[in-house]
């Protein structure tokens, strides 16, 4: 059996290429084995990666499950660069059917560049950063900004695409994912990857949309690798830090954490004042308003743009009393637990379904536990109920998680402070 597989070289290496991928996961399989073609020498099957970078990636991590497989055979195994010889290289995506790539509308940014976002002290970092990728290259690629929903991330991906040198190429994620489905429904996943390639700032707005989707995330991760190693500048945004993105695996998130993380806050009192402002609202009215709204960019300029419009239609000042009136329906609503526990989700970037689920992933129960403590604090509920609230648990449960807290806060200094400040933002 063995030698009549080694007189036929591409049936010893499918069958290598089998083994294989009884010893890996689907979607690296597909990515980085599957594509290999290659032949025998009578010592050696020579395996042939597409291009120098695949080649290495292959080499330094799965070289070694090729050789064991080849080793049944009583063979070497070895991979190189370039065109098989005496195997047809079969394209995984056959780029005849539409051999170029129709890019997407492109996305709207901000014509006055950073001057669109009003920056807050806590926001300075994030946004020097920024700068600094739109002046040119910089040596922290990829730059991974997060925040909670409403604190200005997508407005800063549109401010840097329309600031940076060089050509800029801004995606949301959702778009991404979208994208890449209609290539391969289009057989020109090659001219995709190309297009994505060809440009000098990579900005991916909400990386957290590709959960789930193993393929596309499998094809955001290789060409996030290559874009890097060819000195390009890569900018992403998420609702979480790499190490807690739920629903993607280790690997993901360590290389999303390889350059530079920064976290952003959503506008402070200061900033919703200006914010305000700016839509010509008086500077007493601004003030109380500001006050009052909550920390999330979308809903302050909801609000700037209820009392624009309004100050357009009928030509008169905002008032105290105009400005209650008409925003009593974003004011004055009170905040239900419920409501504080879907805006904690948003702030820890984690879902509401997977905080009242039996998940047990790393990021979700600590999400879990530190909204138990916050809720401890802000309301009068009692632990059963606190526990019923987030997912029916019992009162054990949430005693446990907040034990748990306690002991935490002694290793982490700011986790006590982060907890108030998400009590006084999402309470």
């Amino acid at each position: 059996m063995t030698m009549t597989a080694v007189r036929n070289p591409a049936i010893a290496i499918d069958a290598i290429k089998e083994s294989a991928k009884q010893k890996m996961d689907e979607g690296a399989y597909a990515t980085w084995i599957a594509p290999l073609r290659g032949t025998s020498d009578g010592a050696v099957f020579n395996f042939v990666a597409a291009n120098q970078f695949s080649c290495d990636f292959v080499k330094s991590a799965y070289l070694h499950i090729l050789r064991a497989a080849a080793a049944e055979f009583g063979m070497d195994a070895a991979i190189r660069a370039g065109v098989a010889p005496s195997i047809p290289v079969v394209p995984t995506n056959d780029n005849s059917v539409r051999p170029h790539y129709d890019s997407p509308a492109a996305a709207p940014v901000a014509a006055a560049g950073f001057d669109e976002f009003i920056a807050s002290e806590e926001n300075f970092f994030a946004l020097t950063a920024l700068k600094k990728v739109a002046a040119g290259a910089v040596t922290f690629s990829p730059l991974y900004i997060y925040g909670p929903e409403g604190s200005g991330k997508s407005l800063l991906m549109e401010c840097l695409s329309g600031a940076a040198r060089g050509r800029t190429l801004l995606m949301s994620g959702a778009q991404f994912v979208s994208e890449f489905q209609r290539a391969i429904t289009e057989r020109n996943v090659f001219a995709f990857k190309d297009f994505v390639r060809n440009c000098d700032t990579f900005v991916l707005d909400d990386v957290h949309a590709l959960c789930g989707k193993r393929a596309t995330t499998d094809e955001f991760l290789t060409l996030l690798l290559e874009l890097v190693r060819d000195g390009k500048n890569v900018v992403l945004s998420a609702n979480a830090s790499p190490s807690s993105l739920t629903g993607f695996d280790r690997r993901v998130q360590s290389v999303l954490a390889s350059g530079l993380v920064v976290d952003i806050a959503g506008p402070n009192k200061t900033v919703r004042k200006n914010i305000l402002s700016r839509a010509g609202v008086a500077t007493n009215v601004a003030e109380s308003l500001a006050s009052r709204s909550p920390a999330n960019g979308h809903i302050v300029a909801g609000l700037s743009k209820k009392v624009f419009a309004w100050r357009e239609m009928t030509g008169a000042d905002i008032t105290l009393d105009v400005a209650e009136k008409l925003l009593s329906d974003s004011l004055g609503a009170d905040k239900t637990p419920i409501v504080m526990v879907r805006n904690m989700c948003a702030k820890l970037g984690v879902s509401f379904d997977d905080v009242t689920s039996k998940s047990r992933t790393r990021g979700v129960v600590r999400a879990r536990m530190i909204m138990f403590a916050a809720l401890k604090a802000a309301t009068k509920l009692s632990l059963s109920e606190i526990g019923r609230l987030i997912g029916g648990r019992d009162h054990a449960t949430v005693l446990y998680g907040l034990s748990q807290i306690e002991k935490m806060k002694g290793a982490d200094l700011v986790l006590a402070a982060d907890i108030t400040q998400m009590i006084a933002e999402c309470g």
